[in-house]
């Protein structure tokens, strides 16, 4: 998301050039995804340039209607093999008005009912991503949490801890056990309050953050985390840049001059 007029070959060249660990590939930005390319062919392209394929996005609002989602799944795991992907995310749906947290566990039950055992067929984790936002349908990674841990915990599935997602629902509380992959993106604009940041806010990381990333990745390394960390900005100022190579490798050093053993993962 953070490069999007990019191909995904031009991807993996950015992320080899940064010192990459992976990308996450996604399935919502306009155009056929890998830009028509066979999945086994960025699966060749993507190993030879030493990059892991994090994630595939996305099935989008998967915890409504789960069962009319499985088709739609069932593709997005099947070209998630195909590319090497070791995940494919799970976004849920934001609604027009608020829901409760009780209804919001049982849709999330639900669904997750419905997509373990096409997970746990071919060896993929889903990453189950909540947003922040007040009328989202699961908000919250405590819920997630909760429901997990009432289903012993599925190695097929794992949490994704997004800075700016985490900073929007309030939320303190680091599950680093359970997280698979964190977004990071900041908020450099002084107007908006937390409840009124939206994804056209988000920017790279740099010392004007009002998100509190550095502090963010901070605790999670504190709890253990040692996975990826991968950009996700949706801005328009970023998906124009001239030079996201430039611009990225800018917020890499400067993270990294904040922070020590923390793996920035993917553009």
């Amino acid at each position: 998301m953070t490069v999007p007029n990019a191909s995904t070959y031009q991807l993996l060249e950015v992320a080899e050039a940064l010192g990459c660990v992976g990308v996450e590939l996604r399935n919502d930005l306009g155009r056929t995804l890998f830009e028509g390319e066979d999945a086994t062919a960025i699966a060749t392209t993507a190993a030879a340039k030493g990059q892991r394929i994090l994630a595939l996005a996305e099935v989008k609002a998967f915890n409504k209607n789960p069962d009319d989602k499985q088709e739609a799944a069932q593709v997005l795991i099947h070209t998630a093999v195909a590319c090497g992907a070791e995940g494919v995310a799970l976004i849920p749906a934001v609604a027009s008005e608020e829901t409760s947290r009780d209804d919001q566990r049982i849709a999330l039950r639900r669904a997750l009912d419905v997509l373990q055992p096409l997970l746990q067929n071919v060896g993929l984790k889903g990453l189950i991503e909540p947003l922040g936002f007040p009328t989202s349908t699961l908000r919250f990674k405590e819920d997630v949490v909760a429901v997990l841990d009432d289903m012993h915990r599925p190695a097929c599935f794992g949490i994704v801890h997004d800075t700016f997602h985490h900073h929007v629902a309030g939320e303190a509380s680091i599950y680093a056990d359970l997280t698979a992959i964190v977004h990071i993106s900041g908020v450099t604009d002084p107007v908006p309050k937390a409840d009124q940041m939206t994804d056209a806010h988000r920017v790279l990381v740099d010392r004007d953050d009002r998100l509190d990333n550095i502090e963010q990745l901070r605790k999670l390394n504190a709890a253990g985390y040692t996975g990826p960390a991968s950009f996700e900005a949706f801005a328009p100022s970023i998906h124009d840049m001239k030079d996201p190579t430039a611009a990225l490798a800018g917020s890499i050093a400067f993270i990294n001059s904040q922070l020590a053993d923390v793996t920035v993962g993917a553009a």
